[in-house]
């Protein structure tokens, strides 16, 4: 049977899964941490705790700021040393709650136990309730709050739940590990998002370059209907919300619109994991998967993470920054961000640490374009990347408004594919912010 994919652009490449026979290793809890407040989409949470309070590992250390907003728990126990803001990994100022650790110490009711539970109890309410007070967010790098993603509105009828384990950025293979060693725990937590979104299709997603994720996978789902275990072609983007659904389904979400308007909710593995663990465990979003990983780094590695750790103590464990190794981004090569703080501490949306070398990050100097059209082939959605480039440096922003530049996913496809060595994505990037900000404030008039 034919692999599935997208029908439009995008682009193939070696995928440098290098960290993929890493397993997942415990990293050892460092001596302090600083949890972020900003690490879901939408308000921050607001902080609930001051300086010298006790707190446990789960215990509410922030609260929702508004309807997209979400919880946030201390992923470790100790003593709160401060709540201040602290420069995020892009510098930006952000409120954190900063703890000694002292122990290790669980709020009452969370179970430790690595049993699987197969039952699920409660209704979707209780089931959703559950998750929205676990804090779990999209942890494919959206970080958008799961439990709206999982209560649409009333005019709009979910069909299909599509669990993403494409995991197409180069270089990250977090999700490829939590497939391969928890495979039971990704299948029931996506049971208990399809029992709240009352669907009765799920399909798991999983790109070829993972088999053994993918076997795993489909021996994890033979108890159960309802269920499909789907082998998708090596492409990138392959694990964007709509190119997915695209090769699922056939269905295209229409320029401006939501996933859930073509009957589709998109939610990532280590998400499904998270819900797993929410309502089965009851334990709260606090610690995640992450790859470490470069070809200059000695051994690539997966670890489980707390949330709050500094990007600092995680390279210490792989044995401190290469000498070679002039640039860390958080995420993948193609749409992380680049680390300008490594004293910055790790988030919901934190899946990788890479490490890049000076050849690995010169960029060719820029010439003319050639008029080659490559830009617009490669383009998962559509658009005419060149066009955008000249808008843009222009100062168009109607003209970008016109051309959907708000569809664009700033996945990079263009800018990797211009033999002109054109920064296309930079230029597109702020063009789309400008376009956004004009957006939102008519939108309030």
């Amino acid at each position: 049977m034919a692999l599935k994919t997208f029908k439009i652009g995008g682009v193939h490449w070696d995928d440098h899964k290098i960290a993929r026979d890493a397993a997942i290793e415990q990293l050892p809890i460092p001596s302090k941490v600083a949890i972020s407040m900003a690490q879901h989409l939408g308000a921050p949470a607001v902080p609930c705790v001051e300086k010298g309070d006790k707190v446990k590992v789960g215990q509410v250390i922030g609260t929702p700021a508004g309807f997209v907003s979400g919880f946030v728990h201390s992923s470790v126990s100790g003593t709160v040393s401060a709540v201040e803001p602290r420069a995020d990994i892009v510098g930006n100022m952000v409120m954190h709650v900063c703890i000694d650790v002292e122990g290790d110490e669980f709020v009452d009711g969370i179970f430790t136990s690595d049993r699987v539970e197969r039952e699920i109890k409660g209704s979707a309410e209780e089931l959703l309730e559950k998750i929205k007070n676990a804090g779990i967010v999209g942890m494919g790098g959206a970080t958008f709050p799961t439990h709206i993603k999982l209560a649409p509105p009333k005019d709009k009828k979910a069909e299909y739940l599509i669990i993403n384990g494409a995991e197409c950025e180069p270089y990250v293979t977090a999700d490829d590990r939590l497939m391969r060693e928890h495979p039971h725990e990704v299948v029931l937590g996506a049971r208990i998002m399809a029992r709240v979104l009352g669907v009765e299709m799920i399909v798991i997603a999983v790109e070829e370059n993972k088999p053994e994720a993918f076997d795993a996978l489909t021996d994890a789902t033979l108890r159960y209907v309802g269920i499909e275990v789907v082998k998708m072609k090596k492409k990138y983007p392959q694990g964007g919300e709509k190119q997915l659904i695209d090769a699922i389904t056939g269905r295209r979400v229409p320029s401006g619109a939501l996933p859930i308007d073509t009957g589709c909710v998109v939610q990532n593995v280590a998400t499904s994991y998270a819900v797993y663990q929410a309502v089965q465990k009851n334990r709260p979003l606090f610690e995640r998967v992450m790859t470490v990983t470069g070809e200059c780094l000695p051994q690539p590695r997966n670890f489980m993470v707390r949330l709050g750790t500094p990007l600092s103590y995680i390279l210490d464990a792989v044995g401190g920054l290469p000498e070679n190794a002039v640039k860390v981004v958080s995420g993948g090569p193609m749409m992380g961000k680049a680390v300008v703080n490594l004293e910055a501490t790790t988030q919901k949306g934190s899946s990788c640490l890479l490490l890049l070398t000076a050849e690995q990050t010169s960029r060719a100097p820029e010439t003319a374009c050639i008029r080659c059209a490559r830009c617009s082939q490669a383009c998962p959605m559509g658009l005419e990347p060149w066009l955008l480039n000249r808008l843009g440096r222009a100062g168009d922003n109607d003209g970008l408004e016109a051309n959907k530049i708000y569809d664009c996913i700033e996945c990079g496809c263009c800018q990797s594919t211009c033999p002109a060595h054109i920064p296309l994505l930079d230029v597109v990037r702020t063009g789309k912010a400008d376009v956004m900000k004009i957006i939102r404030a008519r939108a309030k008039k």
